[in-house]
């Protein structure tokens, strides 16, 4: 079975995110770069997989600029066997990313699409879902458990209430939660050995899809600071600064 992860290229979680003065993004420039949390996880997800003999190949693929083939080189270390780039220069928002990935679905044929539930710079949550609504495929999101059996796969999903089983059938599109995983560590022999693995770069225009964004963005700002908190007395002066300062009780 071959499986084919997405991977994004994102400001790395340990870094403070800054707004551009401009207000037209977040800063980018000088700024650690590292593959998506999420999609981190669902690398390592089909690497056990292949450890335990469901799958036989797993691609990586990442839709950017070249600078995501270090992210593509991060997923060739933790085991995929060989990965695509989708080059481009074009601001990329979730519908384009799952048009791009149904091509290259079709194009490799995979039986599964494991990815993160969501990118940690824009929280859309969504290119899982179109992916699987643009391939007609079954779907499965915030996995925490994973059991591929057969041309089934079982998950595992967090909801409100507790704990959800699904039994999909495959082709399927999973998209990961935090608890599926523990990434493992980026050995330097591993990263040695990614060097020599095969990866391939083409562009929408190959591929067909029209990346043009349909969104604008027209300013970004920094949330307000929140200031500070104060002590009070007593509970009659509690109420009077809810009542008179917050104005959240009549």
């Amino acid at each position: 079975m071959k499986v084919l992860v997405p991977v994004k290229r994102v400001v790395d979680y340990n870094v403070k995110v800054r707004v551009r003065a401009d207000g037209t993004g977040v800063e980018t420039a000088n700024v650690k770069m590292s593959m998506n949390p999420f999609d981190e996880i669902a690398v390592e997800e089909a690497v056990r997989q292949k450890e335990g003999g469901a799958i036989s190949e797993i691609v990586a693929v990442s839709c950017g600029p070249s600078t995501c083939q270090e992210t593509l080189r991060t997923a060739l270390a933790l085991g995929a066997d060989r990965a695509i780039l989708v080059d481009t220069a074009v601001e990329l928002q979730p519908l384009a990313v799952a048009k791009l990935l149904r091509a290259v679905v079709e194009r490799e044929q995979p039986q599964l699409v494991i990815l993160g539930k969501q990118a940690i710079d824009d929280d859309c949550n969504q290119t899982g879902q179109m992916l699987a609504a643009l391939l007609g495929w079954s779907q499965a999101t915030f996995a925490s458990r994973l059991v591929i059996e057969g041309n089934h796969a079982r998950v595992t999903r967090e909801i409100d209430g507790g704990l959800e089983t699904l039994s999909i059938r495959l082709p399927a599109v999973i998209t990961t939660d935090l608890r599926l995983n523990e990434p493992r560590y980026v050995t330097l022999p591993n990263i040695m050995k990614a060097k020599k693995k095969p990866l391939d770069a083409i562009t929408p225009d190959v591929l067909g899809v029209d990346v043009t964004p349909r969104l604008k963005t027209l300013r970004v700002d920094e949330p307000p600071r929140r200031k500070a908190g104060a002590r009070v007395a007593d509970v009659a002066a509690l109420a009077d600064k809810l009542k008179n300062e917050a104005k959240v009780v009549q």
